[in-house]
């Protein structure tokens, strides 16, 4: 390995440990919130680093990639975690909806230069309430009117 892969692979490993705290921690949001939340990204923001260096290496042993997979698998279950929070019938399979239409968005914002989220964010709200069962949606409706 070079000292330019050891140097990427590095900032990868440090990069965000926390894996979204600021949507994910928050406890002023419902668990549907939260997951929406996850889509409240500025068009502004620089491509994720993993995605890029997963691109930009090509090799899936290198450990920039292995990082990236890591990260990426991560962000995936604590989407399918919240989505259990909030009551989906198939939690894991929501989470990785959801993961993919965050990366997708962020490659299409960057490729068009044009915000792609606030679509993703529309899809997203479907598929949350296309998985979260009915009851579980009036409960929720019913404790954010209470509050």
């Amino acid at each position: 390995m070079t000292g330019k892969d050891e140097l990427v692979a590095e900032y990868l490993r440090r990069f965000d440990p926390s894996v979204l705290s600021g949507v994910f921690d928050r406890t002023d949001l419902t668990p549907r919130e939260r997951l929406l939340a996850a889509f409240d990204i500025p068009p502004t923001t620089p491509l994720c680093p993993y995605i890029a260096a997963a691109v930009e290496l090509h090799d899936p042993q290198h450990p920039a990639s292995q990082f990236a997979r890591d990260y990426k698998e991560a962000v995936a279950a604590r989407l399918a975690e919240t989505a259990r929070e909030a009551g989906a019938a198939a939690p894991e399979q929501l989470g990785e909806q959801l993961a993919l239409l965050i990366d997708g968005a962020a490659a299409r914002t960057r490729v068009l230069n044009a915000d792609a989220f606030p679509t993703a964010a529309a899809i997203a709200a479907v598929l949350i309430d296309n998985a979260i069962p009915a009851t579980a949606s009036d409960d929720r409706r019913r404790d954010e009117v209470s509050s």
